[in-house]
């Protein structure tokens, strides 16, 4: 068999560990239903406005789009009160995280930093990117050491990623230590970015309170991510975007691969920025649920941790992992936190109501039914 020569970094890459989907349950376990609540996703759906519009474009799709989806940007400048020239879009916010690390890291030569634990896509692309690769574990409680970040950092740093709210605890840093923290980084390393992902964001009791792209307060060093995937409810159809400073939007904008962004995507991404109405049901919905499901854990005897996301972090009184497979065996997937390192802990999305409830019965049967045995 031909032998190829590889990159070390590739030789070496752990790959993303994506959660259990609902037919690899269902032909596992042989069961007709099954509830994720396991990969974050919008528990009411997608809006009616986006479904729509995908159908009405569907007839569409053997023509390119747009290069660059100019309405969207435009679109999502109007939102967040940006000049379109600062918003970029991407196949989900993955292609645009890859595409900054590419843009800003010499290999072999540059460090990024980034918590740990954290979303894997910082490290996986970082290392194929050639970057050294520095982490900085997180405090008990599960919040930001920003000393121990900006220790990290020098000279040679190009990136620094921040998840706020964070994963897989749901925390969120009160928004003027994120300020205080870009402050201070851009007069460490003036030549590093700040990489602030807020994909789940809007869950957030007060988005104005807790962002600073929600409170137009944007330091020359900073990028903000989004996604579509959460309370837009798009996973499928890949749509992210980022609000960069202006010389490196543009450079993004020439560097990306053409029509990264699908036509339905984009059609879909402008019918749902369409539907306030719509976002405000998923997002009342969640904070809701969230607050359901954690008094439901907690009335079980689990720790559980404050979050703002559209997901709890908790430590049942049972093995976590016995607690997982028992869920599983009941049509229910959430996720274990192994590949996060957190063995004994789990993270439930939060669903629609009957979901919810299904997810507390089925809790409830697993700690009874783990503890005895």
């Amino acid at each position: 068999m031909r032998k190829f020569t590889v990159r070390e970094e590739f030789l070496a890459l752990k790959p993303y560990v994506p959660g259990y989907s609902i037919d690899e349950i269902q032909q596992k376990y042989g069961l007709a239903q099954v509830i994720k609540m396991a990969s974050n996703e919008n528990a009411l759906g997608v809006s009616p406005l986006v479904r729509e519009a995908v159908i009405r474009h569907a007839a569409s799709v053997f023509r390119y789009p747009q290069d660059g989806s100019p309405r969207l940007v435009a679109a999502l400048a109007a939102l967040h009160a940006v000049p379109p020239e600062r918003v970029v879009t991407g196949n989900g916010s993955n292609e645009i995280i890859d595409l900054m690390l590419r843009m800003l890291v010499v290999p072999g030569r540059n460090s990024i930093v980034c918590c740990a634990p954290c979303f894997s896509i910082y490290t996986i692309q970082g290392q194929i990117a050639g970057a050294e690769i520095r982490r900085v574990p997180l405090s008990e409680d599960f919040s930001f050491n920003f000393d121990g970040m900006l220790a990290s950092v020098d000279d040679d740093t190009r990136l620094v990623f921040v998840t706020t709210p964070d994963n897989p605890s749901g925390y969120c840093p009160p928004r003027a230590a994120v300020r205080a923290f870009a402050d201070r980084l851009a007069a460490k390393a003036p030549d590093c970015l700040l990489v602030v992902d807020e994909a789940y964001m809007d869950f957030a009791d007060n988005e104005q309170e807790a962002s600073l792209l929600a409170a137009r307060d944007l330091p020359d060093n900073a990028a903000f991510l989004r996604t579509f995937s959460k309370s837009w409810g798009m996973a499928g159809l890949r749509l992210g975007y980022c609000v960069l400073p202006p010389e490196l939007a543009s450079l993004f904008c020439r560097a990306r691969m053409p029509f990264s962004v699908n036509l339905l995507a984009e059609e879909a991404g402008l019918a749902a920025l369409s539907d306030s109405a719509f976002r405000e049901v998923i997002l009342q919905t969640t904070r809701e649920g969230r607050d359901s499901l954690a008094r439901g854990l907690v009335c079980m005897g689990c720790a559980v941790w404050p979050s703002a996301a559209n997901f709890l972090l908790f430590k049942p009184q049972v093995p976590a992992g016995a607690c997982f497979e028992f869920l599983l065996k009941k049509g229910i997937i959430i996720r274990p936190l192994d590949s996060y390192g957190l063995p004994e802990h789990l993270r439930v999305s939060i669903g629609n109501p009957q979901e919810n409830a299904a997810f507390l019965a089925a809790m409830r049967a697993a700690v009874s039914g783990t503890s005895r045995s």
